[in-house]
């Protein structure tokens, strides 16, 4: 079963910047599809970038030029770079196969406030 540990969330002032990392075990990490997910208080959990074997990425608009998702197949891991982050950013983030398994990390929590 394919597991997920991200890491490198916390808070952050608007216009600020934060670089989540995820860990990925127990599957073949290189034929998959990665994606980046968030899930703010109230709201369904949403894909916001995704990367199909390291050739084609595409992003959510309302992340469209600040987030940047990248892998590691070599390490098995996950990246997201986020840039001039907003108050609207603010959420737990998850990495996750696209489309998803039905396993879950625990999530990295991302607060964007002053």
């Amino acid at each position: 079963q394919v597991q997920f540990v991200e890491s490198g969330g916390g808070l952050v002032q608007p216009g600020g910047s934060l670089s989540l990392s995820c860990a990925v075990s127990g599957g073949i990490f290189r034929f998959h599809g990665m994606g980046w997910y968030r899930q703010a208080p109230g709201k369904q959990r949403e894909l916001v970038a995704r990367d199909i074997s390291g050739v084609y990425t595409s992003y959510a608009d309302s992340v469209k030029g600040r987030f940047t998702i990248s892998r590691d197949n070599v390490k098995n891991a996950v990246y997201l770079q986020m840039n001039n982050l907003n108050s609207e950013d603010t959420a737990v983030y998850y990495c996750n196969l696209d489309p998803p398994s039905s396993s879950w990390g625990q999530g990295t929590q991302v607060t964007v406030s002053s």
